[in-house]
């Protein structure tokens, strides 16, 4: 450091900035990245954090994640969120990382066959509806199965997706899901109620969420809005205003 301040003194910061950049380790890409990325701080409410990580979501349901959340485990280190509002032709997937405040994952995921085509508008609990389940999710074990590796959920609201591991709802890569199949069909292909992601990030997208992390779909379904357990919980309110 003395040398340095040396040559500061007599050649000035112009040399002195050539002489950090030949002898400091380069930077890596992805810290060049973060460092002009607005970072969400731990301290802020949870719903502020996830809108300032993903701003192409709709703020709303980002908030509503963030109750649910909040409600069933406020020390929860991932989250998954679907906005089944949006058709099959955006990426309406996103994966957070709660513990280090970074978005993971922006993606395109499928829709059962049986919620509709390019915009899904029905959704079920029922086995062999192949539709679409709302609400809160936690997920369990990764496995390889017929539909290659794949991500187990539980359905945690009663009536509303509590079925999903015996109706075998689980997230998995397909190649229907992809760029290329919504230019050829004008949507991506559906599924069989699973929330399908595309082929190639399906293994780093489901080892980032497995062994008890949280997905958490959305839709402006009336019914399941008002009735929910985990969007009118007292306690996710109060924790998040304790966030």
């Amino acid at each position: 450091m003395s040398s340095l301040r040396s040559l500061c003194r007599a050649t000035g910061p112009l040399l002195a900035v050539a002489f950090l950049t030949l002898t400091t380790p380069a930077l890596s890409g992805d810290f060049l990245a973060q460092a002009h990325t607005p970072a969400a701080t731990p301290a802020a409410p949870l719903a502020q954090r996830l809108t300032r990580l993903a701003p192409q979501a709709d703020p709303e349901v980002l908030r509503l994640a963030a109750r649910a959340l909040s409600c069933a485990d406020p020390d929860a280190e991932r989250l998954a969120v679907i906005d089944f509002s949006q058709p099959s032709t955006e990426k309406r997937l996103w994966v957070f990382d709660l513990a280090r405040n970074r978005l993971l994952f922006h993606e395109l995921v499928s829709h059962g066959q049986g919620s509709g085509n390019a915009m899904a508008r029905e959704f079920s609990n029922t086995p062999d509806s192949h539709q679409s389940s709302l609400g809160l999710f936690r997920t369990m074990n990764s496995y390889h199965g017929r539909n290659g590796y794949s991500l187990r959920l539980e359905g945690l609201e009663p009536g509303v997706n509590d079925l999903a591991f015996e109706r075998a709802i689980v997230m998995h890569g397909a190649d229907y899901v992809s760029q290329s199949f919504i230019e050829r069909t004008g949507r991506l292909g559906r599924s069989h109620g699973c929330p399908a992601v595309r082929s190639e990030v399906a293994v780093p997208l489901i080892d980032s969420l497995k062994d008890s992390q949280y997905l958490f779909t959305y839709y402006p379904d009336p019914e399941w809005l008002a009735s929910s357990e985990f969007l009118s919980c007292p306690r996710g309110d109060q924790r998040l205003a304790m966030q």
